[in-house]
C-alpha cells in the first residue's frame, strides 16, 4: 500500500470502547451499532434467554448464563465509508483490569449512562481513566423510554461529579409512557417517538428552532417543556466546541434507548462526525510513532483462551499503531528480541472470525499464540526499535489455594490454568516452599469466572480455598531470606518466579518493616 492509499485508510478508521457501569445497557447500543452495520440482521437482547438469542458481544458461555459481560469483545463493521472497531468491555468492576488495558487501545469512548440512575460509581472510575489519557468522550444517556432523571440534572451531574463540559446534542421530548421524541438540536430537527415504529419520522424546524404550528405535537406540554430547556440551554449552557471535543474537555450528550432502538442512528452518524481517527502514539523513548509511518507497530492488549472451545486456540489481540499488517509478515517482538511470522491472523465479529491479509493503524487483529505473547508486549517491523508505554497492572487483593479435585487430571488442572492466567484477569503464585498453587484477584468473581471455565473448557473441577485478603509485596531477591517467612507473610513466587509476601493485613506489614528496616519492599514490579 503506498503512502497515499495507508494515509487514507488509516483516515477512515474509528477505533472506541463502550464504557458504563454494570446494565446501564452497554451491550445493548453494542447490538444496536451492529445492526446498523449490517453485521446482524436483528438485536439480541441479554435478556432473551428462553430464545437463546444471546448479546452477539457477549459469546463466552458464562457470559450467556449470567447476562453480564466479563471480558471485552472486539467487533468491526462498515459504516457510511468509515472502518468501525468497538470494544466492548466489562462493566462489573472484579473485571475492570481488563477494561483499563483496553482502553489503552482505543481513540475515543462511549460513555453510555442509565437516565435513571445517573452516574454510577464504575463510570466514575472508567471516566477517569479516559480523562486522563485525554481521549474524546461521546456520552449516551440510555433507557428513555423509562421514567427517569430530569434530563437537567443529568446534564449537571455530568459536569459537576466528572469535571467536564457538556453540550446536549438532543434532548428529550417526554420520558417514559410520555415519551414523544427527540428535540435534535444539531440536527434542527424533531425525532418522533412511536414505540413500534421501524425506522424514524422527522419533522423540521424553522430558522427559529421551532416545530410548524401545523403540527399537533406544539400544543403537547412535554414538547413546551423541552423547547423551554432549550431555549435555557442556549443562554445558559455552553457552546458546541470541536476542538474541546476532540481533547476530551467536552462531552456531546445524546439521550435514546437502546433497547428501542430509538436516538442510536442519530448518535451514530454524528458520532462518525466528531471521532478522531488514529492519533500518534508515544514510545518508550518519548518518540512520536504516526499512524502513517511505513514501519508497522503494535501491542498487545488482550489474551483471550478458547474463544474457540473446539480448537483449545489461544487470541493475542494487538492494536496496530503504525503501518501496514500484511498476514504473513515477519515482526521483532521487543521483550525476547525474538522474530516471528504472523502467518495466523484473524479480525472479529465477537466470537465469528475471518482471516485477515491487511490492516491499517487502528485496527484491531487477532493472532493465534501458541505462547509467544504476553499483555503488553510491543511488536513491530524493520531494524528500527520500538517500545510501548506499560499497560496498567493492578495488585490483586483476594487470594485462593486451589487444587484440582480428580487428583487423576491433574494434566488438564495444570494446562488449564496456564492457559487462563495468560489473560490477566486472574494471577498465579506458587507456594514458595511446597510448590503449591494460589491465585490472586482484583475481585471475587474473578475467581468465579476461573472456576466455571476450568470445568467447561477444560473438564478440570477445582477446589478454591479462600485466603482471604492479602497485602502482596514483592521483595528485592538479594536481600530474600527464607525464614522472614511466616504464618503472617506467606512467601510466595509469581509467574516469573520473582519473590513476593502475602502479608496477612497492614499491621503484619508494619511489624516485618519494622524487623527488617533494610528491605526493600515494592506494591509492583
Amino acid at each position: 500500500m503506498n503512502e497515499t492509499k495507508l494515509d487514507q485508510a488509516v483516515a477512515k478508521r474509528r477505533t472506541f470502547a463502550i464504557i458504563s457501569h454494570p446494565d446501564a445497557g452497554k451491550t445493548t447500543i453494542t447490538e444496536q451499532l451492529l445492526l446498523f452495520g449490517g453485521v446482524v440482521r436483528e438485536a439480541g437482547t441479554v435478556k432473551a434467554r428462553k430464545s437463546g438469542n444471546y448479546a452477539k458481544s457477549d459469546w463466552m458461555e458464562i457470559e450467556k448464563k449470567r447476562g453480564i459481560s466479563v471480558t471485552s469483545s472486539v467487533m468491526q463493521f462498515d459504516y457510511q465509508g468509515k472502518r468501525i472497531n468497538i470494544l466492548d468491555t466489562p462493566g462489573h468492576e472484579d473485571f475492570s483490569e481488563d477494561t483499563y488495558r483496553t482502553l489503552m487501545a482505543v481513540d475515543s469512548a462511549v460513555m453510555v449512562i442509565d437516565s435513571a440512575k445517573g452516574i454510577e460509581p464504575q463510570t466514575k472510575k472508567l471516566f477517569q481513566i479516559c480523562k486522563m489519557r485525554g481521549i474524546p468522550i461521546f456520552t449516551f444517556m440510555n433507557k428513555l423510554d423509562r421514567d427517569g432523571r430530569e434530563p437537567l440534572d443529568l446534564v449537571n451531574e455530568l459536569e459537576e461529579v466528572l469535571g467536564i463540559d457538556a453540550y446536549p446534542m438532543n434532548w428529550p421530548i417526554g420520558m417514559g409512557k410520555g415519551l414523544q421524541g427527540l428535540y435534535d438540536r444539531y440536527n434542527h430537527r424533531v425525532v418522533l417517538y412511536h414505540k413500534d415504529a421501524q425506522g424514524n419520522q422527522y419533522l423540521p424546524l424553522d430558522e427559529n428552532g421551532q416545530l410548524s404550528s401545523e403540527y399537533p405535537l406544539t400544543e403537547d406540554s412535554t414538547y413546551q417543556d423541552a423547547q423551554g430547556d432549550m431555549e435555557l440551554l442556549d443562554e445558559a449552557g455552553n457552546d458546541f466546541d470541536a476542538q474541546k471535543v476532540a481533547s476530551g474537555d467536552l462531552t456531546p450528550v445524546f439521550f435514546g434507548s437502546a433497547l428501542a432502538n430509538f436516538g442510536v442512528k442519530t448518535f451514530l452518524d454524528t458520532y462518525l462526525q466528531y471521532a478522531p481517527s488514529p492519533a500518534a502514539h508515544i514510545d518508550e523513548n518519548e518518540e512520536k510513532i504516526e499512524p502513517d509511518a511505513e514501519q508497522f507497530s503494535g501491542f498487545i492488549f488482550k489474551i483471550q483462551a478458547n474463544m474457540n472451545p473446539n480448537h483449545r486456540d489461544r487470541i493475542a489481540f494487538v492494536r496496530i499503531c503504525s503501518g501496514e499488517f500484511d498476514r504473513g509478515m515477519d515482526v521483532t517482538l521487543h521483550r525476547t528480541g525474538k522474530v516471528i511470522r504472523l502467518s495466523n491472523s484473524t479480525q472479529f465479529m465477537a466470537d465469528a472470525r475471518h482471516t485477515v491479509e491487511t490492516a491499517v493503524a487502528g485496527d484491531i487483529v487477532g493472532l493465534y499464540d501458541t505462547g509467544n505473547f504476553q499483555i503488553g508486549d510491543t511488536i513491530y517491523s524493520g531494524k528500527h526499535d520500538v517500545q510501548f508505554e506499560k499497560l496498567p497492572q493492578f495488585t490483586p487483593e483476594l487470594f485462593v489455594h486451589v487444587t484440582a479435585k480428580n487428583v487423576m487430571k491433574q494434566k488438564s488442572f495444570h494446562k488449564g490454568i496456564q492457559q487462563l492466567v495468560q489473560e490477566g484477569a486472574v494471577q498465579l503464585y506458587t507456594n514458595f516452599n511446597t510448590g503449591d498453587y494460589i491465585l490472586g484477584a482484583v475481585g471475587q468473581l474473578q475467581f468465579e469466572v476461573f472456576q466455571f471455565r476450568m470445568l467447561n473448557e477444560y473438564h478440570s473441577e477445582v477446589v478454591m480455598e479462600p485466603m482471604g485478603k492479602k497485602i502482596a509485596r514483592w521483595i528485592n531477591p538479594e536481600q530474600l531470606d527464607e525464614r522472614m517467612s511466616s504464618s503472617r507473610n506467606l512467601l510466595v513466587k509469581d509467574r516469573a518466579g520473582n519473590p513476593l509476601f502475602l502479608f496477612e493485613n497492614e499491621f503484619a506489614e508494619r511489624w516485618f518493616k519494622g524487623k527488617y528496616p533494610k528491605v526493600e519492599l515494592t506494591a509492583k514490579l
